[in-house]
């Protein structure tokens, strides 16, 4: 248990957890993500929880979004396209489960001074994905098999390390992991990430869940119930939002939320 003390009861009103959620929900939605990489510091900075307290928090509620955004999304995308690009799922998921037990094993012996930080360089890591996404074209490297079969092995683990240590699905991560690697249009590669992250993400919650700190949801158990509710329902209106406002706006604006986040977490004690 995370630094030896009982997790903490968040008292924070319903009202402002589920509004918090659905203000995570629409930023996410707006540009077709979850929104989790967003919710981590609110979690830590707002709601007072420990580094993996959050973590663990933040990987419970991004685990049920993904369960209730995947129908949607493979409703979107016909099946046999998704089906067609198989052997890139199980490319990278031959590193990515492998890559989220060491990363969750990794966060539960981390020193919580040192886990903020880390938390705060992959903040970095997501704006940065996030602007190479939105922003710039995405090419395809079109390596030979021989190459690309080992390469997506090792991008997929630390992609399952990244989501593991943030609680995150993985998604700004994956998607352009697929597009340049195997070559799959980003609507597809939407999909294929989602397929990719949920199994990552139970790999991760599995092993979460041998670490004391694991109690965190049980005692908070209301608190996530809430801030799902809220983040599903702000993803649906991000949803409806979806191309209002410009990428060449909107997504800048959220990559300098990122930077400011992981500032904040790299100065927290």
């Amino acid at each position: 248990m995370e630094k030896g003390l009982a997790p903490i009861r968040s008292k924070h009103r319903a009202a402002l957890v589920f509004g918090a959620g659905a203000a995570i929900g629409i930023l996410g939605g707006m540009i077709g993500l979850g929104g989790a990489e967003f919710r981590l510091p609110l979690l830590i900075g707002l709601f007072g929880f420990a580094a993996l307290s959050a973590v663990i928090l933040n990987k419970a509620m991004s685990l049920v979004v993904v369960l209730i955004a995947l129908p949607a999304r493979l409703a979107a995308v016909s099946a046999s396209d998704v089906a067609a690009h198989w052997p890139a799922a199980v490319n990278l998921l031959a590193g990515s489960l492998l890559g989220a037990w060491a990363g969750a094993t990794w966060a539960v012996r981390m020193r919580s001074s040192t886990l903020y930080k880390v938390l705060a360089a992959l903040m970095v890591l997501m704006a940065a994905a996030l602007l190479a996404t939105h922003i710039s074209t995405l090419g395809t490297l079109a390596l030979p098999l021989w190459a690309q079969v080992p390469i997506g092995v090792v991008a997929g683990f630390g992609i399952g390390v990244v989501a593991a240590v943030m609680g995150v699905a993985g998604g700004e991560l994956l998607i352009p992991t697929i597009v340049l690697l195997f070559a799959v249009d980003i609507r597809t590669a939407g999909s294929l990430s989602l397929l990719v992250s949920l199994p990552t993400m139970l790999v991760a919650f599995a092993r979460y869940s041998r670490d004391g700190s694991f109690a965190v949801l049980g005692v908070n158990r209301r608190f996530t119930l809430v801030m799902i509710a809220g983040s599903i329902t702000g993803a649906v209106v991000g949803g409806l939002l979806l191309g209002v406002f410009p990428d060449l706006v909107l997504v800048p604006v959220l990559a300098v939320i990122l930077l400011v986040s992981a500032v904040k977490l790299a100065r927290h004690d």
